[in-house]
């Protein structure tokens, strides 16, 4: 009886699998039969794709590929956990050796986060659960893509930048902090060795602990520097490459999708749910192609126009920070290449990717008014930007860096006090 009813509950996941695979199948037989009806289109999709790939791509990953190898040899990964485990805790249910990953995610964009993921799961730094939150919250555009790209190359306002900035980068951490209760507090728990990595002395100061973690982390490691340094650039080259892979086919593939006609019907439905949220239609281009690949939608945003004239830049800024939030079947297949050893599941990554999207592009609206912009066109009826304090664009960097940092630090420490009070 036990054995059927085990069996039972094996037979919806395995329909399930098959029919993912079916549909899977499906959709690489249709993309390859376009090619060869249109092999034209596919050439220059998968030039325009390699043209990426090396001239924006490659210079700005590789280098960050290569260097958090060598960070995590010289176990600065272990010194940065040490010193951030009272932040990461109370704020994300994530050990500190997480806050390395956010750090990198951050500053070098996808698929950085998920990269480092994977290793602190294979030196069982962070569980399965634990993991798949970390790439959920790190699976983000690097500030020089979103800065230099898409605000001042593709929508050419660098006024825009603090809006796009706080939107995307906002809603990740917003997204990670709610996520924490997604999981047990049991299953938080450190394991052993963990904590003999993290703490190795308890009784000492936290400065020394760290830096004496970061020593065993390296001993363990034992690779001399050239070693290390061959080792890390074979490994980034690797990546790379599967990076510019992923990056060609599926920039070839929504071009082919969409020559041939076949998403039209999608991008119609697009359509009119956009208009149902009361957004232009107009920008269901956008939606599409950022479905597929973010510069792709995010470019496809800036462009947007109806009967000529552009579309308000509230509204293609949303459809932007949509587009590198959700950040396009590309990445997701890169991120799923990095993390298919490690027992990761894709449902909970796309489910909170599109929350990221929505979120963001609902933060744009809320931010707007906050800024000044040289044209108030493309502020909605429902907002009155006259009403707002206004920010000049030339303060808000540093007045960014305080409030991120200021931000973190009180609720880290509201966080550790409430923890005591209830310990008490």
């Amino acid at each position: 009886m036990e054995i059927r009813s085990l069996e039972n509950k094996q037979v919806p996941e395995y329909r399930f699998r098959g029919t993912g695979a079916l549909a899977l199948g499906s959709a690489v037989l249709l993309v390859g039969g376009l090619a060869l009806a249109m092999p034209d289109v596919a050439l220059s999709a998968s030039l325009r794709g390699v043209k990426v790939w090396w001239e924006v791509l490659f210079p700005a990953l590789f280098p960050f590929f290569v260097l958090s190898e060598l960070l995590l040899g010289f176990g600065i990964v272990h010194l940065a956990g040490t010193l951030l485990d009272p932040l990461m805790k109370p704020l994300f249910r994530l050990p500190g050796a997480g806050a390395f990953v956010v750090s990198m995610g951050f500053a070098s964009g996808y698929p950085v986060g998920a990269k480092l993921t994977s290793r602190l799961i294979e030196q069982k730094l962070v569980n399965r659960e634990q993991g798949e939150r970390l790439v959920e919250m790190t699976t983000t555009s690097d500030p020089i893509f979103l800065i230099g790209a898409v605000s001042v190359g593709f929508f050419g306002r660098p006024e825009a930048v603090p809006v796009l900035v706080l939107a995307h980068y906002g809603g990740a951490l917003l997204l990670g902090f709610l996520g924490r209760w997604r999981e047990k507090p049991e299953s938080a728990a450190p394991s052993a060795e963990h904590k003999s990595i993290a703490s190795p002395n308890p009784g000492a100061g936290r400065l020394r602990s760290a830096i004496v973690s970061m020593h065993l982390a390296r001993q363990a490691d034992g690779r001399p520097f050239g070693v290390l340094l061959n080792q890390s650039i074979q490994s980034s080259l690797t990546l790379m490459v599967i990076v510019g892979g992923l990056v060609v086919f599926f920039s070839a593939a929504l071009d082919l999708l969409v020559q041939s006609g076949v998403l039209t019907p999608m991008r119609q439905a697009s359509a009119w749910i956009l208009s149902m949220a009361g957004m232009p239609a107009e920008l269901s281009s956008s939606f599409i192609k950022g479905t597929f690949e973010v510069t792709l939608g995010a470019r496809a945003a800036a462009e947007a126009a109806a009967e000529g004239a552009p579309l308000p830049l509230v509204d293609r800024l949303a459809a932007a920070a949509f587009a590198l939030s959700w950040a396009g079947l590309s990445v997701h297949a890169q991120v799923a290449g990095l993390m298919g050893r490690t027992g990761w599941r894709y449902g909970p990554f796309a489910r909170t990717r599109f929350l990221h999207g929505l979120l963001a592009a609902g933060l744009v609206y809320v931010l707007w008014p906050l800024f000044h912009f040289a044209s108030a066109a493309g502020l909605p009826v429902w907002l009155n930007a006259a009403a707002a304090p206004r920010i000049e664009h030339v303060l808000w960097p540093p007045l960014l860096a305080i409030a991120v940092l200021a931000s973190l630090t009180a609720a880290g420490a509201a966080a550790c006090l409430i923890g005591g009070l209830r310990r008490r």
